[in-house]
């Protein structure tokens, strides 16, 4: 695997709407510093619900997107959907809570699934694209910075599997907002999920 794009964004408004969203990314040259908050220079408006150390870093592989675009019948742009690097050779569905992402110095490790919501619909320009989103269930990777480091097009990455049960990226999608059983709640906690879930978690038990 490798990183096929690195994209950062600024704040800009969607048509129609009055506030600023930094979901429009747009793939950068050269190479970008990634720290605690993610990618250096990269426009976070809304932080109730984006951004924060256990969403620092918003990943996409390669084979999700060329499958999106697929279904869109036109090729899936490097920050599309709002993602800070692109993994060539990747499948969404294929990685859990606790795989480790590593790059030149840079670990990324996994913490959640990304949600859909209306801000992304807009930007889609398509009222049902939640809907059609999770159905997809090809959900995007959140990650939490293990260790800082400079990134770019090209470089190699090593996905390593975490070791423990797993939780995919499209099971955490299909439990949003659900009670867990007692044993699922458990194989939950027992991953390194992000931290707004694990307090929800630990709250129901």
């Amino acid at each position: 695997m490798k990183i096929l794009a690195v994209c950062r964004g600024s704040a800009e408004r969607l048509p129609g709407k009055s506030y600023r969203t930094g979901i429009f990314k747009h793939a950068v040259a050269g190479g970008v510093m990634i720290d605690a908050e993610g990618l250096v220079g990269n426009a976070i408006c809304n932080r109730k619900h984006h951004g924060g150390v256990d969403q620092a870093v918003y990943l996409e592989g390669s084979a999700s997107l060329d499958w999106w675009a697929s279904q869109f019948g036109h090729p899936v742009e490097p920050g599309t959907f709002g993602e800070n690097l692109v993994i060539e050779g990747l499948d969404n569905r294929d990685v859990a809570v606790g795989d480790r992402f590593m790059t030149g110095g840079v670990i990324l490790e996994a913490t959640s699934c990304r949600i859909p919501c209306a801000t992304f619909a807009a930007r889609m320009n398509d009222p049902k694209f939640v809907k059609r989103y999770t159905r997809a269930a090809r959900p995007g990777i959140y990650c939490r910075v293990i260790s800082n480091g400079i990134v770019e097009a090209g470089m190699p990455v090593d996905h390593r599997p975490f070791s423990g049960a797993r939780v995919t990226m499209p099971e955490m999608m299909e439990t949003f907002g659900r009670r867990l059983s007692a044993a699922d709640r458990s194989r939950y906690l027992a991953a390194p999920i992000h931290y707004k879930l694990r307090d929800l978690l630990e709250a129901q038990a």
